[in-house]
């Protein structure tokens, strides 16, 4: 089977006309180009009618799977009931949700509603410079923590851009986007994942107001904490005084209904959240320690940190993000068990295909979030992918599974998400399809 997709083509065309890019978030656009049309549970649909078991799920956001009956159901209810954006006071559903989400991350004290996961992280960064007095941030090579000034650096760059390995040390800001001031760009220092030594050598240099990351390093894949890591960084923020973020818009609900902070046993000082917690509805949280929380509404306005947004808290949305934690929550759902019995049997099964080749392999998963690595060890940081995974491989690798209708974001090194509504069935599809794939691009790497 070869697919085409004239009709996503033409739709990206005449889109073109009148959005820069065709696609209003350019993260979306890819190559090759598809318009999906419909999803339902762990399928999607494109324009042509192809049906795919899919892995890419929002970038991981439709946990429960897509259009989760659940879910849509209490939005649907919510949209019956004449629920109003007024502008003016308190909801009923805001407050249910805030008691919802403290009682299921125990770590967290209180929150704030915001609409995405990148109003989250900017949010976080305020009040940290509010809280320190001051301005500079650390952040990770390789992770992304949304599109603001702060952290539009250093996704996936070119080793060209950043240059080879240092420690310790810092890298240069390679920036995501024109319009960013050097002068905010010289407060963030980039340094590599599970690199102490960096943040140490920042530390010393350099008032630091927060260092913000991912707890497990997956805009890159997975890529782990070492032992020790997040519990270090823990210390050096007790010890010189800054804040320690985790960002969770990813690891958060997929992982655990406590976030990854319940699983690796380190408590931020704040943490963000999004995707997973609405099931792919448009809703973000910043949450953590009351104390700098209530930042938000300091009784010194010089100290204050702003919040506002029309649709922090929309009725629809956040409705959606209660039924996602009630059915997170549900042991009669089991959604922790399924996903990660599911995910065991994809790891299993992969590395069963890999291990029969010659071709360098790593298995990389937490629970439902997994990637495959064409390099002989678990990656520790951006620089150990940079210099040894194939990158040529790897994409020809999504676009031939594509072709056979499992899909992937056909980008390499990028996260797969097993959903709630996948089946064993869909899995062991999965891995059929998968070895015909290897043993084809094998076979035509054996040829050339």
């Amino acid at each position: 089977m070869n697919l085409t997709w004239p009709k996503s083509s033409e739709l990206l065309k005449n889109n073109e006309q009148w959005i820069p890019g065709g696609v209003v978030s350019l993260n979306r656009k890819s190559d090759p180009n598809i318009c999906f049309s419909k999803g339902s549970g762990s399928h999607v649909w494109d324009l042509e009618g192809n049906k795919y078991i899919d892995y890419q799920a929002g970038f991981a956001a439709s946990f429960l799977g897509h259009n989760d009956p659940d879910v849509n159901q209490a939005v649907l209810e919510t949209l019956q009931s004449d629920s109003v954006l007024m502008g003016a006071g308190p909801t009923d559903l805001e407050g249910k949700f805030a008691e919802l989400f403290c009682k299921s991350v125990p770590t967290v004290e209180s929150i704030q509603i915001t609409t995405t996961g990148s109003e989250a992280t900017y949010h976080a960064i305020r009040i940290a410079r509010g809280v320190t007095g001051r301005n500079h941030i650390i952040v990770m090579q390789g992770g992304y923590n949304g599109w603001h000034n702060d952290v539009a650096c250093n996704v996936i760059s070119a080793l060209a851009d950043v240059g080879e390995r240092v420690s310790p040390g810092e890298y240069p800001f390679d920036s995501l986007s024109s319009g960013i001031p050097d002068e905010h760009k010289s407060l963030v220092h980039v340094i590599n994942y599970n690199d102490l030594d960096s943040v140490r050598h920042i530390l010393k240099n350099f008032p630091v107001a927060c260092i913000l990351l991912e707890p497990i390093l997956q805009n890159i894949g997975i890529v782990k904490p070492l032992p020790g890591y997040l519990q270090e960084l823990r210390k050096l923020a007790d010890e010189d005084g800054f804040l320690l973020i985790f960002d969770e818009v990813k690891t958060g609900f997929r992982h655990a209904l406590g976030g990854y902070q319940s699983i690796c046993g380190v408590q931020p000082d704040l943490s963000t959240f999004g995707k997973a917690v609405a099931n792919g509805y448009p809703l973000g949280v910043i949450g953590g320690k009351k104390k700098y929380m209530d930042y938000f509404v300091h009784p010194e306005k010089s100290k204050r940190v702003l919040i506002a947004g029309t649709f922090n808290a929309f009725p629809l949305t956040t409705a959606a993000a209660i039924a996602t934690l009630e059915k997170l929550a549900s042991p009669v759902h089991d959604v922790y068990g399924h996903v990660n019995q599911l995910g065991q049997v994809l790891e299993d099964g992969l590395k069963s295909i890999f291990s029969a080749t010659d071709k360098p392999f790593h298995i990389a998963r937490q629970g439902s979030a997994y990637c495959v690595y064409f390099m002989d060890h678990a990656p520790v940081d951006f620089h150990d992918i940079l210099k040894n995974h194939d990158f040529g491989f790897d994409k020809s690798y999504r676009v031939k599974l594509i072709d056979k209708g499992i899909f992937n974001f056909p980008l390499p090194i990028k996260q797969g998400s097993i959903s709630f509504a996948h089946t064993l069935q869909d899995i062991e599809e999965t891995l059929e399809k998968t070895e015909d794939v290897v043993q084809s691009l094998l076979q035509r790497s054996a040829v050339l």
